[in-house]
């Protein structure tokens, strides 16, 4: 028996675990996958949540049933690749000869203030404390800091949510920077429409308990600041000797396996893995597609087979500007805008299917299946 470890129950490593569990059966793979928390958590959704939307409970234990992968609840506190062993927050130590290191990314929350005082997604109960809090108040105003993806799907989520609250948006640069300049026009119409009031071009140095503080001194009043600009990969991977770049991502080599430790396979935002255009940033777009090559590495190597070399091109960048709005913006493979976008009740219908397929596609890996659109992304389609 070879047995496979899989650090991490999000999308990506839960695509690797039925992956690898599904091409490693008849060659004697027997799957752990370990997870802090016992249900899954889409963290696609998770403005939603923030939002005060209830959205479907999904249970780890319900997403692998049928595939023989053993699921442990458990938080990852330590990682000894030299004897091969992974230690939880408990005390268990759990053995492996082939791991997949999906622990994703925490919020980069070194700008003083943001870890005592403002919100974070980087878990589900985060999420729902920040619900918890913007449901308390009747009015007042909220800052969210970045400008990216998950700062203006925020921004728009919550003005639409909380009409009687005041939403700022704080960015160094202009919101949907990365889309071409049709779709942000669309998108930053949107945002006025939802009374989101956008300050661009600045940096937040301080936050503290009531407000943000910006560079030159001002404060901008703040009963809740939801924090979504950075992230960092767990200090698990540098403190075991795994080579790490400057943010903490495991550095891959192109079968995505760790270039010190070739027994440790790292995928998703928790891996440098790195294209003809440049390292990927981190997306779900991007992680499964990782997830699954991963899983063919591990099954070619146990099989005495060269991994083939992974490939990837992005096709979109989509954004939900609320319930009853969004903007899709398609993309060149190195992920730069082309010039067609959607707008409108066909792009929220777009993004609603980006947001369910995962689990979709959790039920098809299980049938030995890889949906088409991973194909399209790996295959030099997109």
């Amino acid at each position: 028996m070879t047995d496979i470890l899989v650090l991490g129950g999000g999308y990506t490593g839960i695509a690797a675990a039925i992956r690898v569990a599904v091409r490693t059966r008849r060659i004697g793979g027997r799957v752990t996958l370990v997870n802090a928390s016992a249900r899954f958590t889409e963290r696609l959704r998770l403005h939603q949540t923030a939002a005060g939307e209830k959205l479907a409970d999904h249970s780890l234990e319900d997403v692998l049933s049928g595939t023989g992968i053993r699921f442990v609840q458990g938080r990852v506190a330590g990682l000894d690749v030299g004897r091969r062993e992974a230690r939880l927050d408990d005390g268990r130590v759990l053995g492996y000869d082939k791991l997949i290191y999906a622990l994703g990314t925490v919020t980069d929350v070194s700008v003083p203030g943001v870890a005592e005082h403002a919100h974070v997604y980087d878990d589900y109960q985060g999420t729902t404390r920040l619900a918890e809090r913007l449901a308390a108040l009747d009015r007042g105003t909220v800052v969210v800091a970045g400008g990216g993806l998950t700062g203006v799907e925020s921004a728009a989520e919550l003005a639409e949510a909380h009409p009687g609250l005041h939403v700022v948006l704080v960015t160094r640069g202009r919101p949907g920077a990365m889309m071409g300049e049709k779709a942000r026009a669309y998108l930053d119409a949107v945002l006025e429409r939802l009374g989101v009031e956008v300050r661009a071009g600045v940096d937040v140095t301080k936050v503290l308990p009531d407000a943000v503080e910006l560079a030159g001194g001002e404060l901008i009043p703040s009963d809740a600041t939801l924090w979504t600009t950075g992230t960092r990969g767990l200090p698990v991977a540098a403190e075991s000797g795994l080579v790490v770049d400057e943010r903490g991502r495991i550095v891959v080599d192109s079968a995505l396996r760790s270039v010190s430790h070739p027994d440790v396979y790292a995928v998703g935002d928790a891996a440098a893995v790195t294209q003809p255009f440049g390292v990927l940033h981190g997306t779900c777009q991007g992680g499964i597609p990782t997830g699954l090559h991963a899983a063919d590495s591990l099954a070619a190597t146990l099989r005495g087979k060269t991994p083939k070399p992974f490939r990837f091109g992005y096709i979109h960048q989509p954004v939900s500007l609320g319930r009853k709005d969004a903007v899709i913006q398609f993309t060149r493979p190195d992920d730069s805008p082309r010039r067609w976008f959607l707008t409108g009740r066909a792009a929220v219908a777009y993004k609603e299917t980006v947001s369910s397929s995962p689990i979709t596609t959790f039920r098809l890996l299980k049938r030995g299946l890889v949906p088409v659109w991973a194909f399209a992304l790996t295959a030099g389609l997109a």
